[in-house]
């Protein structure tokens, strides 16, 4: 039995969540080390775990791995999640990098002052109904197959989900004029290691509270 990658964080979604959901579609085994102290925190830098003093971390396949996007790419290189060849990679890369930017307003969100959080909140959905989910709603009309790009589930497809559903969580009908990603996230709750994590004591996390708001400041000090 392969063993187990192990996943440094913080018990919150973060810059970890895209990453627990693609080692789940993978179906790699993971557990967890929380960070909740700054002593936890200087112990990694101490032991040179962290390249540039960042987390998440992931120790997988005897390799310590860093840096968000380059833990992303190896596991769907890996587990066959990244396309069949180099341009359907391009896209992919093109969809995910999309889609990123959106979830970085929505990772931010819980950090900033209550006098911000408004605009925020509205500018999340202007540029998912203006910018993004028009581009996705389009990539799988054109498909024709069920996936972003090619006729294989791929690391696009899993992170456009992960964030359809975050968005979902503050604006719930805001799928309604998108008929193409409604039935594209109907497919994607059928997967059943999709259907597993969406349950009750998976490790997917919730939304993100104060207390791991508070924990991640005093952790990193910001």
């Amino acid at each position: 039995m392969a063993e187990k990658a192990k996943l440094y964080y913080f018990d919150g979604r973060g810059l970890m969540e895209s990453i627990r959901w693609l080692l789940t579609v993978a179906g790699v085994e993971f557990e967890e080390v929380f960070l909740k102290t700054r002593e936890q925190y200087e112990q990694l830098l101490k032991d040179g775990a962290l390249m540039f003093q960042q987390v998440p971390l992931v120790e997988i396949d005897g390799m310590k791995l860093i840096q968000t996007k380059a833990i992303l790419n190896y596991i769907a290189a890996k587990y066959n999640l990244y396309g069949k060849d180099l341009k359907e990679r391009v896209m992919i890369d093109m969809y995910v990098e999309g889609i990123r930017d959106l979830m970085d307003l929505i990772a931010k969100h819980p950090f900033l002052p209550p006098g911000e959080k408004d605009s925020n909140t509205n500018l999340i959905q202007t540029k998912a109904v203006d910018r993004y989910f028009p581009v996705y709603e389009k990539a799988l009309d054109q498909s024709g197959g069920g996936y972003l790009v090619g006729s294989q589930l791929s690391k696009a497809d899993v992170q456009v989900f992960e964030v359809v559903l975050m968005v979902e969580e503050k604006f719930p009908s805001i799928l309604s004029n998108f008929p193409q990603l409604q039935a594209f996230q109907t497919r994607m709750r059928s997967v059943p290691a999709i259907q597993k994590f969406l349950q009750p004591g998976s490790q997917r996390k919730p939304q993100p509270d104060d207390n791991y708001v508070k924990t991640v400041r005093e952790v990193l000090r910001f």
